[in-house]
């Protein structure tokens, strides 16, 4: 079995630094993290492609002098190969690497194209590091590469392919996937194909129809051409991109909650995700900055059909959860909110006092690393640290309990990466009674 060469550069990439990256960069800790889970097999497998490029193996070679640095962040920019680097393995690709992870993650381009510099810089040290402590020269680095071929797709995570990075081919050419029989190569290098028309003599004419069968012909076999190309070109817009969001009750039953969003197919036809997007919601008036279909939505949109009003008890309600789509706490931390987090909170205050006779729960989850008991305090420190949040804004009188659940309701397993566990570390709302 091959080394896997990631493991290693995980080491220079924990929560040290996506904390740090985070302050720098302005962004949230979840979304630098996703953006690392994205970038690193993408990295990697672009090494592992160049695997004989001298530029790449030079480099390598040099950072084996240093090993890894202690402050990848801090001196990343200081690299000159870095740029080169990324030049030589990505090429005219590069810039739908950096703009499909910042879409992905939910950061800035400028925050990708910077974490695309710290990834790469890890990835060299690191390599360069183990060349140094097992003696291997170019040849060694370049075979050790070439072992990582068969480690990176399976790597991505959730949400997240190749193709989505507006790759292309760029997987399917270099073997990332070993259950391929058949690599294609770019169109741009595709064989050319000489084509022969054959002509009949001069003088000479094939017989033609010109019996009544044959003119029929003439137009009834576009019509049907026409009309397979409209159902083919229906079908592809038709196209639905479902999303299902598991809650869990305090039953300990799980509710689904799926919502539907259609997706246009594109001129390849891909269908094409749709991206939330923050917009007006109408709360009897005021406008909040929300996602259609998102948190504020459904609760405003709950209580003006005067379900709450109607719900006789709280048996009624408990079924119904709404995670929210901001809300998120640095990591291990139970009173340090992540920045853009109050916006959300500010928003269920409005709706809170919109409609006075509305209580809820709030709920705290954790995913499945670390010791359970201590998940447990967490999620439920959290969740009673936005009830007293509430409370300072004059609404606590309506939140009638804050509830940790811990791991109980999470699904991604304790081996994902930290990326895909991120959706089972949320907080969530509910009504009551």
């Amino acid at each position: 079995m091959s080394l896997n060469i990631i493991d290693l550069i995980k080491g220079q990439l924990g929560p040290a630094l996506v904390s740090q990256a985070a302050s720098q960069f302005g962004e949230s800790e979840s979304g630098i993290s996703k953006a690392i889970g994205g970038l690193l097999p993408a990295v990697v497998g672009g090494l592992a492609n160049d695997a004989d490029n001298p530029h790449v193996l030079d480099a390598i070679s040099r950072s084996s002098l240093n090993g890894v640095s202690g402050n990848i962040l801090g001196e990343t920019s200081a690299q000159s190969d870095i740029p080169g680097i990324l030049s030589s393995i990505f090429g005219d690709k590069l810039n739908g690497l950096i703009n499909a992870v910042a879409t992905y993650a939910g950061i800035s381009n400028n925050s990708s194209g910077a974490l695309l510099n710290v990834v790469t810089a890890a990835a060299v040290g690191t390599l360069g590091k183990y060349a140094a402590d097992n003696n291997l020269d170019k040849t060694g680095i370049s075979n050790l590469l070439k072992e990582q071929q068969g480690n990176v797709s399976g790597l991505l995570p959730a949400g997240l392919s190749f193709a989505s990075l507006s790759m292309g081919d760029w997987d399917a050419r270099y073997k990332f996937d070993n259950d391929r029989d058949q690599i294609n190569a770019p169109a741009h290098e595709e064989p050319k194909v000489d084509v022969t028309r054959s002509v009949a003599p001069e003088g000479t004419f094939p017989d033609r129809k010109t019996d009544e069968g044959g003119s029929i012909w003439k137009w009834l076999l576009p019509l049907l051409l026409l009309i397979a190309a409209g159902y083919f070109i229906w079908q592809q817009c038709e196209k639905k991109e479902t999303t299902i969001t598991t809650t869990p009750t305090d039953s300990g039953n799980v509710v689904t909650d799926t919502s539907t969003v259609t997706s246009p197919a594109n001129a390849t036809g891909q269908t094409v995700t749709a991206t939330k997007v923050d917009e007006d919601i109408d709360l009897n008036g005021t406008a909040l900055k929300g996602y259609r279909g998102g948190m504020e939505d459904q609760m405003i949109g709950f209580l003006k059909s005067d379900g709450y009003k109607n719900a006789k008890d709280d048996e009624a309600l408990k079924t119904q959860w709404y995670n929210f789509d901001h809300v998120n706490f640095k990591m291990g931390s139970a009173n340090q909110l992540e920045a853009g987090s109050e916006g959300q909170l500010q928003n269920l205050v409005a709706i809170l006092k919109a409609y006075p006779d509305a209580k809820i729960k709030i709920g705290g989850y954790t995913d499945k690393t670390g010791d359970e008991a201590k998940n447990m305090k967490l999620s439920a420190d959290r969740a009673n640290f936005i009830k007293s949040w509430l409370d300072k804004q004059g609404v606590g009188s309506q939140v009638t309990a804050a509830d940790g659940y811990g791991s109980e309701f999470a699904t991604v397993d304790a081996s994902a990466s930290d990326a895909e566990r991120a959706t089972d570390r949320r907080m969530a709302v509910r009504f009551s009674k």
